[in-house]
């Protein structure tokens, strides 16, 4: 476990942060930033916010927050009237699979216009799965890169007593800038976000033994056909038994259409999820694949988008001699 910078210190427990948030490139301010902001107790979490929101409110900034719905009218009430000006969102819900939050955030910005935009975002809490935690975690570093020209500021939350030391270990590499308390600094750890993108430690797991596998041809019936029937035997009925078939056809079609051969199809059950996986031999080059809505006009692209919009959890990687993309359906829909 790497263990190092900040990430390894007890957080300070007396003065509340004050968050400042301003990072200077030589002589020219850059237009975008992106902090992490560590927090003790609830104390630290709502003043840090808190002072985040309203330092945008005075600057007439446009003001969006996506945090774990029990926490959303805590932080609402510490606004006071700030909280009126603020578009709140249920991470539990938008974040349940990470790939889904930057489209979501990126349209937001993007509808403000020349206006300035701050956005507080917590992807990543106690009690979600490993598995969660590391695509929220890629999601972070994938940040720096969807919204590297823009005119926004980011502050994400981690809880500093309820999350792995590696965890927040992380959060140093995923960020630019750092907030423990009242010391705002750089981060010494930073690390480019494609290279996070593409780190072999965050590889994926071997499935258990027992799998459905097929190997992908032109007729995709075959495909939608063994996919229904692991779907039905999981416990999948209706609209989630349709949405898991059409995800999985459409990662399949990809992989047909822009991978090279030879293709396959593995399924098996993880706990309370099926798992599809879809491998071939082609290069994934884009690390924001899937994190742009579609336009109207895009002759392809869109296969991606949907199934994140249709996974609890999708694990897209560029693995040795391939791609692997992995979707994740919970059986207790």
């Amino acid at each position: 476990m790497r263990e190092h910078g900040v990430a390894g210190k007890v957080p300070p427990s007396g003065p509340t942060p004050r968050v400042v948030c301003g990072r200077h490139d030589g002589n020219r301010t850059s237009p975008f930033e992106h902090y992490a902001l560590f927090y003790a107790d609830v104390d630290q979490y709502l003043a840090g916010a808190r002072d985040f929101l309203t330092a945008g409110d005075a600057a007439g900034e446009a003001l969006m927050v996506a945090i774990p719905g029990a926490k959303i009218s805590p932080l609402r009430e510490a606004l006071n009237g700030t909280g009126e000006k603020v578009r709140f969102v249920n991470m539990n819900v938008l974040g349940r699979n990470p790939n889904r939050i930057i489209p979501e955030v990126r349209d937001w910005v993007q509808r403000q216009g020349d206006r300035r935009c701050r956005f507080i975002g917590e992807p990543i809490w106690a009690g979600r799965t490993a598995r969660e935690v590391i695509e929220a975690t890629r999601h972070e570093a994938l940040i720096n890169l969807a919204f590297a020209d823009a005119n926004a500021a980011i502050l994400c939350p981690y809880d500093a007593t309820g999350l792995d030391r590696q965890v927040l270990a992380d959060a140093e590499r995923t960020h630019p800038d750092l907030i423990w308390g009242q010391d705002q600094r750089a981060s010494d750890h930073y690390t480019d976000p494609v290279e996070l993108w593409q780190a072999p430690e965050w590889t994926l797991p071997e499935p258990p033994e027992t799998i459905e596998a097929i190997e992908l041809d032109a007729n995709l019936a075959s495909v939608r056909e063994l996919t229904e029937r692991c779907a039905r035997d999981a416990g999948l009925r209706d609209i989630a038994l349709s949405d898991l078939v059409l995800a999985v056809d459409e990662a399949a079609a990809n992989a047909l259409l822009h991978g090279v051969p030879p293709a396959q199809l593995r399924i098996w059950r993880s706990e309370e999820r099926l798992v599809c996986e879809i491998s071939d031999h082609g290069h994934l080059e884009d690390p924001l694949a899937g994190r742009r809505r579609p336009a109207p006009d895009w002759p392809s692209g869109r296969g991606l988008w949907l199934i994140n919009q249709l996974c609890d959890l999708v694990e897209l990687r560029p693995v040795i001699g391939g791609t692997t993309i992995r979707l994740h359906f919970d059986t207790c829909r």
